[in-house]
C-alpha cells in the first residue's frame, strides 16, 4: 500500500478524533481529559514511546529503523472560554462556555493521523519523530515555553508546526520565510492625578486629559519613530476613568496591545512608550505606574529548512502552495522556533459553501474537515523529508 492510500485510509479516524475532542473542550492548563484521550489513542498504535513532559501535554517518540535526524511535529490541544453557537453540527461542545474556536481539536487529530501513518512505515523511516501535543497555546506565558524548559527538545534538528486557517480556502497551503507572526505584548498604565470639581479644573490634575495625550503620543511612536517598512502596532483598547459627570477623577487606567516583528523594534517601542508617559505626566504634575508585559515572541521560519519544506510541498501540491503574508497575531510556537530551526505553515480550512468562514475565536467558528488530509499529508511528508540524514 502506498503512502497516499495509507493517509486516505486514516482520514475517517482523524475526523472521529477531532469530533470527539470538539465535544470535550478544555481551556489552557486544564487539558486533563484531552491529554488522557490523546495518550490512550497513541497507545493503541504501538511502537511509540509515550510520556507527559508537563501535567497536561503529551509527547510521543517514533524511532525509525534507519539512522537520521530528530524532527518534531507540534500540535496544540487547548480550547477557549467561548460559548459555542453552531447548531448545525451533532458534535458541538458539551461544556458550557468552552469550545474549540481556533481549530486545535483538528490540529491534535491531524497529528494523531500522522502518527498512525508513520508507525505503519517505521521500517522505512529515518531518525526520530517527536509527536508534540502541546497544552495551553491560548494562555500566556503558554505551554510551549513550559515544554521547552524541560530540555527535552534541545537536540531536535528541526521542528514543524501548522495551523488550520479559515481565511485561506481549503486546498491552499501558505508557507513563508522569516517572521510569520508578531511579538504579542500588552501594557498597563495607571495615571495618578488629583481629583476635583469639573467647574474648577485649575485645582485638579486631570488624568483624562493626560491619558488622551498619552494615547495620541503612542500613535506618533508608530507613525514617526518606527520605520514604515517595519510592522508595529500600538492599540489602546481600554481607557477607564471617572464615575460622575461633574467630577474630575483622580486616576485613569489605560491598557492595550503592542505588536512588533523583531526584538529591536520591540525594545524601542517599549522604551519610547514609557518616555512618552513620563514626559506628559511630568509636564502636568501627575505620577504613573507603567508596565510592559512581554507575551509571545514572533514565530520565525528559518530560511534553509523552510525552503526545503516548500520544495517538498510544491512537488506534492503544486500551485496550491503560496506565500502567505505576515500575520500580526500571536503564536507560542515561537518558544520552539527560537531554539530550533523551524517551519510553520498555514493549512487552508475555509469553505464558504459549508459556512466555514467565521474568524478564529468566533462563537460560530468551524473548520472544513476536507482540509484535514492536507494537514496529515504535510506532517507525514515533512517527517520523512526532514529526518533524512544530511
Amino acid at each position: 500500500m502506498n503512502l497516499q492510500q495509507q493517509i486516505e485510509n486514516v482520514m475517517e479516524e482523524v475526523v472521529t478524533w477531532r469530533r470527539t475532542m470538539h465535544k470535550h473542550p478544555e481551556i489552557s492548563f486544564q487539558e486533563h481529559w484531552t491529554s488522557g484521550y490523546i495518550k490512550s489513542e497513541l497507545e493503541k498504535m504501538g511502537d511509540i514511546e509515550i510520556s507527559q513532559p508537563t501535567e497536561t501535554s503529551v509527547l510521543g517518540i517514533i524511532k525509525g529503523a534507519k539512522p537520521g535526524r530528530k524532527v518534531g511535529l507540534r500540535a496544540d490541544i487547548d480550547a477557549l472560554q467561548i460559548q459555542e453557537e453552531r447548531n448545525d453540527i451533532d458534535f458541538a461542545s458539551e461544556k458550557e462556555d468552552v469550545m474549540h474556536a481556533c481549530g486545535h481539536d483538528g490540529h491534535a487529530a491531524i497529528l494523531l493521523g500522522a502518527a498512525k501513518v508513520l508507525v505503519q512505515n517505521i521500517d522505512d523511516l529515518h531518525g526520530e519523530v517527536y509527536l508534540i501535543f502541546q497544552h495551553a497555546e491560548e494562555e500566556p506565558p503558554g505551554g510551549a515555553q513550559e515544554m521547552v524548559a524541560t530540555g527535552l527538545f534541545d537536540d531536535l534538528d528541526f521542528i514543524y508546526g501548522q495551523h488550520l486557517f479559515t481565511p485561506i480556502p481549503t486546498g491552499k497551503i501558505g508557507i513563508t520565510n522569516g517572521p510569520i507572526t508578531s511579538n504579542s505584548d500588552t501594557f498597563d498604565l495607571k495615571i495618578q492625578g488629583r481629583g476635583g470639581h469639573a467647574s474648577q479644573p485649575e485645582n485638579s490634575i486631570d488624568p483624562i486629559v493626560i491619558g488622551g495625550q498619552v494615547l495620541n503620543q503612542f500613535q506618533t511612536i508608530i507613525s514617526r519613530i518606527a520605520s514604515p517598512l517595519d510592522s508595529a502596532v500600538i492599540s489602546t483598547t481600554k481607557f477607564h476613568a471617572g464615575s460622575a459627570k461633574n467630577i474630575i477623577p483622580d486616576s485613569a487606567m489605560l491598557e492595550g496591545s503592542v505588536r512588533t516583528i523583531n526584538d529591536e523594534t520591540r525594545e524601542m517601542v517599549r522604551e519610547r512608550m514609557e518616555k512618552a508617559v513620563k514626559g506628559i505626566c511630568d509636564m502636568y504634575g501627575a505620577t504613573y505606574d507603567f508596565s510592559f508585559n512581554y507575551g509571545y515572541s514572533a514565530v520565525v521560519n528559518e530560511d534553509a529548512v523552510t525552503d526545503r519544506v516548500r520544495k517538498m510541498a510544491t512537488e506534492e501540491f503544486g500551485d496550491k502552495v503560496f506565500e502567505y503574508p505576515l500575520a500580526m497575531g500571536g503564536e507560542d510556537f515561537a518558544a520552539f522556533s527560537r531554539i530550533i530551526p523551524a517551519t510553520y505553515a498555514w493549512i487552508g480550512a475555509g469553505n464558504k459553501e459549508k459556512d466555514m468562514e467565521y474568524p478564529h475565536h468566533h462563537p460560530k467558528f468551524g473548520i472544513d474537515e476536507d482540509s484535514f488530509i492536507d494537514g496529515v499529508k504535510m506532517m507525514v511528508l515533512t517527517a520523512f523529508e526532514m529526518t533524512q540524514p544530511e
